[in-house]
């Protein structure tokens, strides 16, 4: 398995909930509504998911083996890493014409 692709849909600064992220698998299949969260000691990855009848929210889709676990999360925080930077250096270059 490759991801092929990663999508920052939409960043927020407000909340615990850091962005939004689709990804794409061997340029064949597409995963969307993942989250970048905010946990209280690092930033984690929550797959799309859905509340039950009961009210207890399953994961749509999932990674089955901790290494395919580990892959997702670090491609896609590596992603987000590197929007949040683009995003800071862009808004110093802004300030510094100013």
């Amino acid at each position: 398995m490759n991801i092929t692709d990663v999508k920052i849909r939409k960043i927020m600064s407000e909340g615990r909930l850091r962005a939004v992220v689709s990804v794409t698998i061997d340029d064949m299949f597409a995963v969307h509504d993942i989250k970048v969260v905010q946990g209280d000691e690092r930033l984690f990855v929550a797959m799309p998911s859905r509340k039950d009848e009961n009210g207890v929210f399953r994961d749509i889709v999932h990674p089955i083996s901790p290494d395919s676990r580990k892959l997702f999360e670090e491609t896609i925080l590596e992603a987000y890493e590197r929007q949040i930077a683009m995003l800071a250096a862009e808004e110093a270059e802004t300030e510094a014409a100013e």
